[in-house]
Order: structure tokens, then sequence, then C-alpha cells
């Protein structure tokens, strides 16, 4: 296998790594808002929202505790064949380094644009394996059972555009331009063991643009998430981080991405009482139909006058509903628009990220219950699943990863 770093850093390192290094020795805030331009014109101070950092070493990776970034793309990547154990562990390393760095706001090694990375935006690179990276790493023994492609549902369409991949990277950030570099720097040294099948972006409002802990809304304008496992909490760690099963994967967690289409124009044609029936909320306030306010708990057990649910037995909340707090799923949602048809009509939907200790314990029961009777499937199909195994953080010396393959 070809090491990459014979084109990017050998070849490279003459005149980027220079650059790279002089660009680091600057904070972001001194590099944008105290430099000056190529023309000589003073630099504009940015607001301290674009330094912003997340920290990337620690007993867990971040991005999934973190509160979510305005911008995420997920990439699948495959594994070239005759890429190994050694050449997955020299992937490994060189992607901790490039994250390692551009989080903090440094330029990867051999940089071609470092001044990209001057504005991390809490940028965060977490890193997933799929099954076919255990294949590959000789490692298969050690793949937890329920890493493994999803049981077909009913209602599934899944197209293989968007389905599987041996190594996932989620790059989060605040600015869409903080995104795109650490998606070319990280793809780039990816790029000698591995392919993109396939590169997902998704967006939602910035936590600068609204009340902080406001829950987010999705295209179909419902609040995404009134349910979450609050990060800091018992029920949070016990819902998320692995703390039993493979030791390797301690600290870690798992992640189911799908991605779900939306009738966008169907669900326009459906009035506000259809919506709210069909949700189980209201769709202004996200309170529960039984209740007034977003987070009152949904009373499942009221009638109306004639004797019916409030809350049918089809809506999305009673099928979506787990009475532990502790064998709930965290939601990450982000929203995606591809534009316009031909026709004129939307290819919109949701990147649907569920995080969880055990997929089949908490994530395959839930969704089951949809599949067979969530009144929403008119308006959603699932058309891409891959399922990953989260591992744990690293140390400031060490590499995501290094629990399973070293």
């Amino acid at each position: 296998m070809r090491d990459p770093r014979i084109t990017r850093r050998g070849l490279l390192a003459g005149g980027a790594a220079a650059a790279a290094g002089a660009l680091a020795a600057c904070t972001p805030e001194q590099t944008l808002s105290t430099g000056r331009a190529a023309s000589g014109t003073a630099q504009v101070a940015l607001p301290a929202g674009g330094a912003a950092t997340e920290p990337f070493h620690g007993a867990h990776q971040a991005g999934v505790a973190t509160v979510p970034q305005a911008h995420v793309v997920f990439v699948g990547l495959d594994l070239l064949p005759d890429t190994g154990r050694e050449a997955v562990v020299r992937l490994m390393r060189l992607l901790t380094d490039d994250a390692r760095r551009l989080t903090q706001g440094r330029p990867a090694l051999a940089d071609t644009e470092p001044e990209l990375a001057a504005l991390p935006a809490r940028l965060t690179v977490t890193f997933g394996f799929g099954p076919g990276l255990f294949a590959a790493a000789g490692v298969a023994e050690r793949r937890p059972a329920s890493v493994a492609p999803l049981p077909g549902f009913v209602i599934d369409r899944l197209e293989k555009r968007w389905t599987g991949a041996d190594l996932l990277l989620q790059i989060c950030a605040d600015d869409p331009v903080t995104v795109a570099h650490a998606l070319r720097m990280t793809v780039k040294d990816a790029r000698s063991f591995a392919r993109v099948r396939w590169a997902q972006r998704g967006f939602r409002r910035s936590p600068h643009a609204q009340a902080p802990a406001t829950t987010q809304r999705n295209l179909m304008g419902q609040l995404d998430g009134t349910v979450n496992p609050q990060p800091g909490s018992a029920d949070f760690d016990r819902a998320v981080w692995i703390d039993d099963g493979p030791p390797w994967l301690h600290g870690g967690t798992t992640l189911v991405l799908r991605r779900i289409s939306m009738k966008m124009e169907k669900w326009d044609a459906a009035d506000r009482v259809a919506k709210e029936f069909t949700v189980g909320r209201r769709l202004d306030t996200g309170a529960p139909l039984t209740g007034r306010v977003e987070h009152d708990e949904p009373d499942l057990a009221m009638l109306d006058a004639t004797g019916f649910p409030v809350i049918s037995e089809y809506a999305h909340i009673r099928r979506a509903h787990v009475r532990d707090p502790g064998m709930r799923i965290l939601r990450r949602v982000y929203n995606y628009d591809e534009g316009l048809t031909p026709e004129g009509h939307a290819d919109s939907g949701l990147l649907f990220a569920s995080y969880q200790a055990d997929v089949a314990r908490q994530f395959l029961p839930v969704q089951r219950k949809l599949a067979e009777a969530d009144l929403l499937n008119e308006w959603t199909t699932p058309i891409g699943s891959a399922v990953f195994a989260i591992p744990p953080g690293c140390s400031a010396d060490g590499w995501i990863g290094e629990t399973l393959l070293s």
C-alpha cells in the first residue's frame, strides 16, 4: 500500500508545511483580526463564534454530546481492496492528526490552504467504523453484533448510493467554509486507502441564531428532538455511552444514520389539524395534544369526548414513546435540501443520526413500531441507512481506534 506521506508530506513539506507552521504560531483571533491582507487593507475583527473550539481529546469523541453545530457533512468511505490492518492503522493515525489540528484552528500538515483552518467555528470530526472495516483489519470477532446492516423494514426504499460504508467521517461546524475545508483535507489523506461511497450534507439553525437549548425544527415545521436525553445527565450516559460489552468500545457509542426523504408537496396539502393529529403535537409550540408546553409528558391514556385517544394510537409520538429515559436514543438530526426536481418539487428530507449504547436494545424496538404503523410514514420514506461503531476518544498522544487496532 502506497504511503500518502510520500505524496503529500514529502513533496509538499518544503512549502506548505512551512506556511502551516507560521500560521499555527498565531491564534485564530490574531491571524484574522489583527493581520493584514496581501493588498495591505486591515482585516475586520470577526465575532468570537468563528474562533470557538471544541475539545478534541477525552474519554469520548466530540460531535456526539456536543451542542449540534449548524452544518454537517457525513462521509462514507469504502476501504480499497487489500487494505489490511497495518494500512488501517496508518489511515487512522493520519486522520486523527488532521482532526486534532483542524478542530483547534491549526492547519493540517501540508495544508495547501492553511488560512482556511484559522476559524474552526466549533469544528468536530467524529469517526465511525462500519462492518467492512472490522473484516479488512482482521478483527471481525471484535465487531459488536448490532454493528451490521439493519433488518429490512416495509417502509424502506433504500438506495445503494446512500447505504452502508466501511468508515464514517462526521464533520460538523458552525461555518460551511470550515466544513468544506476539513472535508477536503481529511479526504485527501484518506484517498490512498479508501474511496468515497457517499457524502451527505445537512444543516440546521445555528445555535447562535436562537435561544440556547431551543429545540430545532425540521423542514416539515416540526420541533425535532424534544425528548432527547440531556448531555451530562445520568440518563444520557446510560443511553449513549457504552460501559459494558467489548472493552475496546467502552466510552464509545453506536450510530445509525438514516436518510429520510420528505414528500413536501403532499405534506403541504394536509391541513394543520391533520398534521398535528399525525405527529401528536402542536406545530406552533411542540406541546403534546394533551399538554400546554413542549416538554409536558404526553398523556397517552387521555380520551376525547367521543371516547377515542386524544393522541392517536398511530401518532408519531406514541409509536416512538420510550418510558425508560435510559433506553432512549440521542437524535442529532440535520435537514438536507438538494434543490428542486424538473417539476419544481423539493428534494428535501432528514439526515437522522441516532446515537445509542446498543442498537438492538434501543433503536430497533422503536424503529419496528414506527415502521409498522406510524402515520408519518405517509409523508416520509427512508432511502439510506448505515450503522457504525463510534470508538472512544483518545489522549493527546493517542489516536482514534487505537483501543481496537493497536
